[in-house]
């Protein structure tokens, strides 16, 4: 979210304002939180007497089921809190309103300050009963190809809403589905690009690097991981087991990875590339502590298994640094953001050789250079290494 909208100057409004500004005011500002705090305040110069709204959003990430925007008379901005895939289970969404106009309702009015026992029954209503709100009503908030969201109003008016009230907040509905579907949209295309090839390359692809062929030299250290054993695991293990499995190890391997500042490109199979640009001063050894912290996390993960009766999690990691091509490589209907070279290429001969040396963790001498006076690394001597014609020295590191 950005800064709250400037509002000190709206003066009085008319349904038609509101719907104007809308229309056609909005187009510059980027978060759907925002618009919809600056509209419940606008909505009240109407002369409505708004306590409380809320936008409830389904979205598609790997994470949440959606985003709840929560806006309170009195205040400049709306409050965002997201809402995981275990809701649909609870108990605060079974039964309530959203979970109504989700099942299809196309209207859900609650009359707060009427006997409680002659009402719908939910938590909710009593939490707003004891909130002083007089009236709610919900109603669903229609994008295109039959997505259904919800938003919902309420006052502590005496009486409630009147009539006319509710005619008012009607008329902005089909323009908030309009302006909150665009926003939600250029979310969902940055949220898919950021899951699917990182937040850089994401960032990248949306700037219009979306050419077979474009791309850019960049110098970067280059981290290769590969799980031991898989398809003995994968051979021996119920699917769903074997998921969960790797599911836990690239948790353990990428949330470091993301923390120092590295970005995974891709994950291959049991594997993953993750590249650390050299633009930031400390990337080789940013580097290093994540895959530090990584060994902690594949450790406790592998004493998991264990107390199941599973053995230990093996994996090697190859590690080098060079110039690499960074872009749009494929078919000319199917690209992949990507990086190759033969600094690419020296870390996933790296990553093969940590069997043969029996070492967790191999470096070049290139990256070693970088970051010898800072970690103790453990020399392992100069190897052949298939594809290049001499041999490389390395360097294991064991932290």
């Amino acid at each position: 979210m950005n800064a709250p909208p400037n509002i000190d100057h709206v003066t009085p409004q008319s349904d038609g304002d509101v719907v104007s500004w809308l229309t056609n005011e909005t187009r510059d500002q980027r978060f759907i939180d925002n618009i919809f705090a600056e509209l419940c305040i606008r909505l009240q110069r109407t002369g409505i007497p708004l306590k409380r709204a809320t936008m409830n959003l389904l979205i598609q990430h790997p994470q949440w089921l959606g985003a709840r925007i929560i806006w309170a008379d009195g205040k400049r901005e709306a409050e965002i809190t997201r809402v995981d895939y275990d809701v649909q289970q609870r108990s605060e969404y079974i039964g309530s309103p959203v979970y109504e106009i989700h099942q299809g309702i196309d209207e859900v009015r609650e009359k707060l300050e009427h006997d409680p026992s002659q009402g719908r029954k939910h938590a909710l209503y009593d939490d707003m009963r004891a909130q002083g709100l007089t009236d709610y009503v919900a109603w669903p908030l229609l994008h295109t190809l039959g997505k259904r969201h919800v938003v919902t109003f309420a006052t502590d008016r005496a009486g409630g809403f009147d009539d006319a009230h509710i005619a008012s907040l009607k008329t902005v509905l089909p323009v908030l589905a309009l302006v909150s579907e665009i926003r939600m949209k250029n979310r969902l295309a940055r949220t898919l690009l950021e899951t699917y090839v990182g937040s850089h390359a994401g960032e990248m692809i949306l700037a219009g690097a979306t050419r077979r062929g474009s791309g850019t030299t960049v110098r970067a250290a280059i981290m290769i991981c590969d799980l031991r054993d898989f398809t003995r695991i994968s051979d021996s293990w119920p699917r769903d087991d074997v998921i969960d499995l790797l599911n836990d190890y690239f948790d353990a391997m990428s949330e470091p990875i993301a923390r120092h500042g590295g970005e995974i490109l891709k994950f291959i199979g049991d594997g993953l590339l993750a590249i650390f640009p050299l633009s930031e001063p400390k990337a080789c050894a940013n580097l290093l502590h994540a895959v530090a912290e990584a060994r902690l996390a594949m450790a406790a993960l592998s004493e998991r298994n264990g107390m199941m009766g599973r053995a230990p999690m093996n994996y090697g990691i190859g590690v080098h640094v060079g110039d690499v091509m960074y872009g749009n490589i494929g078919s000319r209907t199917r690209l992949d953001f990507t990086v190759i070279g033969p600094a690419v290429n020296m870390a996933s001969r790296l990553e093969a050789l940590t069997k043969q040396l029996k070492k967790t963790v191999l470096l070049s001498r290139a990256f070693a250079d970088l970051v010898e006076h800072d970690f103790a690394l453990e020399h392992v001597g100069e190897h052949p290494v298939r594809g290049f014609s001499e041999p490389i020295e390395l360097f294991a590191y064991n932290g």
